[in-house]
């Protein structure tokens, strides 16, 4: 009887249905762990830890003093230890433990981290007085402040001097911002119409059209630009010598003073004397800056803006472009094609170039979009700026293309199956009706299968937000000085390189000079990454889900 009622439950396919729960949940859980474990490992690097001061004493070595951050603590077998030529005995310990401590002062030490064996580490102790520097070069900077000083002369030492040095550091970063606003904006403008006007002049020369008159004209526009960029000179340097006139005078860890200038520091913070509520503080604003400002030393440090705007731009462009050719040949394909053996062949081609690796659109959008066309258009176009490229050289435009010939198939193949999904007696109604077969297209056909487009759309954009390959031959660069989007004319620099999100981890993670600084910013761009992508997609469901319920009716 048992057995009975056990192959009438095996036979009930039950198994198969827990089995596929079980997998699903699998599934489930160790996604939810990895996002939450990139989480934690990037955005705890924002928060500002506390600095320990301790003693350390290598056997048979005088001791020496250590300040820094604890990054890391792991236990490691006494061997490898040995190994490293430390003095250590494996018979009496087969674990230790070590630590990695941020130094920071990698002007000082030459490197900014140091792992450290835990166990000779003494007197340990979190002066309140110490202070934290994040610098524009050489990363931070660990220690006390002696003085602050201004056009050479000390203003503050002591206790006040940590109050008149975040009042200076205050007001050298409003005058970093207008030196930024000011090299950016109204000089980047000037240099761009310079450049055009010489373009202009080359293209006269190249027509044999170099009038006097034409001359003349240039050179009158010429000189507007030279002047309004010499008064705009002057303005800059009177702000780099305000920029540049306090400065700090700093002690390390090892004894050593060394003079730091107001105009190479970010931020001041003494988080040992920092309570809960300036730490949430302090979090929020790195937070902040991490996705609204600039990458700088080595992208190890600063944000990722100019990353967030490439990948999203670029994605939208793609998703311009991907969708009406994936429609267009996915109507042809269902509604026009005559079905036999040649629609069959294209659509086994279609489902086959979905599975074609990424790179070999990569290198398909190098060699015939950024050689050949952007090569030709160069050559009929843009002759004025040759031997320079202009559009013979990878460029958002040529990355958006690249990417919606790899997308494309995907769109295609939910567009018709949204099509094939919609009852042959609304098209008769329509036809019945004396509408033609292009209105019963275009006012039925293509809005009931709107959200099949748009689950087309979805997963493209799932796709190609996350590419790197082919990214890496078309366009995408380690630091763009610019956003192709600004307000220069022509204002969207389609032929301009771009950086993209998937690239930074990939340059952080693996081309990074500075290995331990980078980790946190891996984790800490690729959550960001995820949330892009995910952004992009709820944004997608929200106008599937509103199409689909809009149209319900009529499919009933």
């Amino acid at each position: 009887m048992k057995q009975s009622n056990f192959t009438t439950w095996f036979k009930s396919g039950s198994p198969w249905v827990w089995m596929n729960a079980g997998a699903v949940a699998i599934a489930v859980i160790m996604t939810l762990g990895l996002l939450i474990l990139i989480a934690v490992r990037g955005l705890s690097h924002f928060w500002p830890a506390d600095i320990v001061e301790a003693e350390y004493t290598i056997p048979g070595q005088p001791a020496i003093t250590l300040l820094g951050e604890v990054t890391t603590r792991e236990q490691v077998p006494t061997e490898r230890l040995q190994g490293a030529g430390l003095p250590v005995d494996p018979e009496q310990n087969e674990f230790m433990d070590r630590e990695l401590l941020k130094v920071g002062n990698r002007d000082l030490y030459g490197a900014d981290f140091r792992w450290i064996v835990a166990d000779w580490l003494s007197n340990e102790r979190y002066p309140e007085d110490v202070i934290a520097i994040e610098r524009r070069e050489w990363g931070n900077f660990y220690g006390y402040l002696l003085s602050v000083s201004h056009d050479g002369e000390v203003v503050a030492e002591g206790e006040q001097a940590i109050d008149a040095l975040q009042a200076a550091v205050e007001r050298a970063s409003g005058i970093y911002d207008e030196i930024h606003s000011l090299e950016t904006g109204a000089i980047g403008k000037i240099n761009t119409e310079l450049e055009r006007l010489r373009l202009r002049e080359r293209g006269y020369e190249l027509d044999n059209a170099l009038t006097a008159d034409r001359q003349a004209e240039l050179e009158a526009e010429r000189a507007v630009q030279n002047a309004r960029y010499a008064e705009l000179e002057s303005e800059l340097v009177d702000l780099y010598r305000e920029f540049n006139r306090d400065s700090i005078m700093t002690r390390a860890m090892d004894g050593q003073e060394k003079r730091i200038s107001l105009s190479a520091i970010v931020r001041v913070f003494q988080p040992n004397a920092m309570g809960i509520t300036d730490k949430i503080g302090h979090y929020f604003a790195k937070l902040w800056e991490f996705v609204s400002d600039e990458p700088r030393e080595a992208n190890t440090e600063g944000g990722v803006f100019p990353a967030i705007f490439g990948t999203v731009l670029m994605v939208l462009l793609m998703s311009i472009i991907v969708t009406p050719f994936g429609v267009l040949a996915a109507v042809y394909l269902r509604e026009y094609a005559k079905q036999g053996f040649v629609t069959r062949t294209i659509r086994i081609a279609v489902n086959n170039l979905a599975g074609v690796p990424s790179i070999v659109y990569g290198v398909f959008g190098l060699g015939f979009f950024i050689y050949f066309l952007g090569g030709n258009i160069d050559q009929l176009f843009f002759r004025e700026a040759l031997p320079s490229p202009t559009l013979g050289t990878g460029g958002m435009l040529w990355a958006s293309l690249t990417l919606a010939l790899l997308t494309v198939p995907v769109v295609i193949v939910a567009t018709e199956e949204g099509l094939t999904r919609i009852p042959r007696s609304l098209r008769e109604g329509s036809l019945a009706l004396g509408a033609t077969k292009a209105e019963t297209l275009w006012k039925v056909i293509l809005p009931m299968s709107s959200p099949a487009m748009m689950t087309g759309l979805i997963l493209a954009v799932a796709r190609a937000a996350g590419e790197v390959a082919p990214l890496m031959l078309v366009g995408v660069v380690k630091l763009a000085p610019t956003l192709p989007l600004n307000a220069n004319y022509p204002y969207l620099h389609l032929d301009q390189k771009f950086m993209h999100l998937g690239f930074h981890i990939y340059d952080v993670g693996f081309q990074s000079p500075n290995v331990e600084a980078a980790r946190p910013l891996v984790y800490a761009t690729a959550l960001l990454l995820v949330g892009v992508i995910a952004s992009l997609n709820f944004a997608a469901v929200a106008i599937r889900n509103h199409l689909r319920e809009k149209y319900k009716a009529l499919e009933n």
